[in-house]
């Protein structure tokens, strides 16, 4: 019998979670000065366009967001089939000397965000890269940390973490299912 999805974070608690994240992220670069967000596709863009926002609505200035598309960093391409789609990387502007925020959802082995690192490269020398998650979810193959995160969670290895957000799911919601369960 398979068991009932857990809820780590509802939509208010998501909310609250950015809105933290938000805040982190202007304390970690000291204001907003040369401050870029970069969301890895999928949920990561629409993640760092909220944060974009909130930034936005308590700083009162604009900040740079744009997206990678890592399909073709992947280590693991040549597993992924013969036509992998590949999505919008949307970065309109050099990187150089910018305090970059990689946003992602999931942090979980280390390999998409060891993948972004490797097309930030293509686009310029940042003063600084740091990452942002919504959720750690353990269990690192590369040493890769992330600066400021929304939730850890503990996961079994016959789990997952399902993120779902708004603007692409119909609902916010983080849930915690059985690996073999369908979201």
């Amino acid at each position: 019998m398979p068991r009932k999805p857990s809820i780590v974070l509802d939509a208010r608690a998501l909310d609250r979670t950015l809105r933290r994240m938000a805040d982190q992220i202007v304390e970690l670069n000291a204001g907003t000065d040369n401050l870029v967000l970069v969301g890895i596709q999928r949920r990561g863009v629409q993640l760092a366009e909220r944060i974009v926002r909130m930034i936005k609505a308590q700083e009162g200035v604009d900040i740079s967001s744009g997206a990678l598309d890592i399909t073709l960093y992947r280590d693991d391409l040549q597993t992924v089939g013969p036509r992998p789609v590949v999505g919008a990387t949307q970065l309109p502007w050099t990187l150089d000397d910018q305090h970059v925020v990689i946003v992602d959802d999931v942090l979980y082995t280390g390999r998409t965000v060891r993948a972004a690192l490797d097309e930030l490269a293509d686009f310029g020398r940042p003063a600084r890269i740091a990452l942002a998650v919504l959720i750690d979810h353990g269990g690192r193959e590369l040493p890769i940390h992330a600066d400021v995160v929304g939730r850890k969670v503990e996961v079994l290895p016959d789990q997952r973490v399902d993120v779902f957000i708004e603007e692409l799911d119909g609902r916010d919601e983080v849930l915690i299912a059985a690996r073999d369960d369908e979201a």
